[in-house]
């Protein structure tokens, strides 16, 4: 393990990053909900349940996307709170990675 110490710009601009992939997952996962709730409602007037397989497909990407960004990043809230987060964090590890 190194012994690296980061500049409050270097911590700064990783907790961006870190906020900004969960922003990121948080804006999939809110797209994931409405067309796939519009994908039921058009399935449903239909004879054949066919929102199933693009929900299934999607939500499996949704799930890898969600499993990057939180295993890898953990914490929660919005951009602002999540970059508030991430600075706290950071500034007390020694090594961020």
């Amino acid at each position: 393990m190194k012994d690296t110490t980061y500049s409050d710009v270097d911590l700064n601009r990783l907790a961006r990053k870190r906020a900004s992939a969960k922003l990121g997952w948080y804006i999939h996962a809110l797209v994931y909900v409405a067309v796939n709730a519009l994908l039921a409602l058009l399935s449903a007037r239909s004879q054949h349940t066919w929102a199933v397989f693009p929900a299934l497909g999607w939500g499996l990407g949704l799930l890898i996307h969600g499993v990057v960004v939180w295993l890898a990043l953990p914490g929660s809230g919005l951009h602002q709170r999540l970059l508030e987060q991430e600075r706290q964090r950071l500034s007390q590890q020694r090594d961020p990675w």
